[in-house]
């Protein structure tokens, strides 16, 4: 009796661990990939910077509808698109975007699908979202069609940037801001920071995600795709006490990149994203610095 009772019991407490990890697994899914709007819906907006913006719109391939703002120089030849993090929505680049404008560049702030103003449709960390970064290119493509075109973007936008920018020569210079190197190992590094076994979590909300959402974690490995943004320059932007997406991410992705064609630029101390935050103005002024330099070396002068 007392061996057929501790059998039962070792039977509850293995179904009891499965349930947990596919409860887990399910979760990790289902916070990548799901639609999940702030309520209630307050935003900053251009009102608050006192620059004329017009409100845009365009769509991706796939029909989602996106929306943005277009912060115009008609005297500028360069266009800088920002592109925002995970859950994160335009007005989160009310910093660093009118801060390029008035350095001289026309800037597109847009929110990537599932945020802010853009439509609902497949969301994903940096796989779906390539869609609207191409449109966004696409829109500026035909509003400008001589302008250089960069990009400046933060953590998931970030990777979204590099994957897209691999397979799209439009983008001519991009700073990235605490981007992660591998979808997999940025999930692996949560699970430790809140103390969960990665094993065996992580390949279980693999197959959760596949079979739910229609994409693998290995499609979305920007460390593999870094070199082919070649010979295009890259300014690379971490802080050493990331909890988010640890500081090694940006060792590796500076390491697999085209030799000589990235700037990484270490902020000492320094969480997700923050290091416009310990200093604005300087970070503004070093990023514009990195555009006019980039985007210079290739521009015809009236006369050459």
């Amino acid at each position: 009796m007392r061996m057929k009772h501790a059998a039962r019991v070792a039977g509850w407490v293995t179904a009891g661990a499965g349930l947990g990890v596919g409860a887990l697994a399910g979760y990790t899914a289902w916070t990548l990939n799901s639609a999940r709007r702030p309520w209630p819906p307050y935003t900053f907006t251009p009102f608050e910077i006192g620059l004329p913006t017009e409100d845009v719109t365009f769509t991706a391939d796939d029909g989602v509808e996106i929306a943005g703002w277009w912060l115009d120089d008609p005297q500028a030849d360069t266009v800088v698109i920002c592109c925002h993090g995970h859950r994160g929505n335009k007005a989160d680049m009310l910093g660093i975007g009118p801060g390029l404008h008035r350095k001289g560049h026309s800037v597109l702030l847009f929110d990537f699908r599932g945020n802010g103003e853009s439509g609902d449709g497949p969301q994903s960390l940096a796989h779906h979202e390539q869609r609207d970064l191409s449109a966004a290119l696409d829109y500026v493509r035909r509003r400008r069609p001589d302008a250089r075109i960069a990009v400046v973007a933060f953590s998931m936008g970030a990777s979204t940037a590099i994957l897209t920018a691999a397979a799209d020569q439009r983008i001519e210079a991009l700073v990235l801001d605490s981007p992660f190197a591998t979808m997999s190992d940025v999930i692996a590094a949560n699970y430790r920071r809140y103390r969960l076994p990665s094993e065996p979590l992580l390949p279980v909300a693999d197959l959760v995600n596949r079979l739910r959402y229609g994409y693998r974690f290995a499609q979305v490995r920007p460390l593999e795709m870094i070199a082919a943004l070649g010979p295009r320059p890259i300014l690379l932007l971490h802080g050493t006490a990331d909890r988010v997406i640890p500081y090694e991410h940006a060792v590796q992705l500076a390491e697999a990149a085209t030799s000589g064609t990235v700037e990484l630029v270490t902020f000492e101390g320094v969480d997700h994203c923050g290091g416009y935050f310990a200093d604005r103005p300087a970070y503004i002024d070093r990023v514009a610095d990195f555009l006019d330099r980039s985007l210079d070396a290739g521009r015809v002068l009236p006369g050459e």
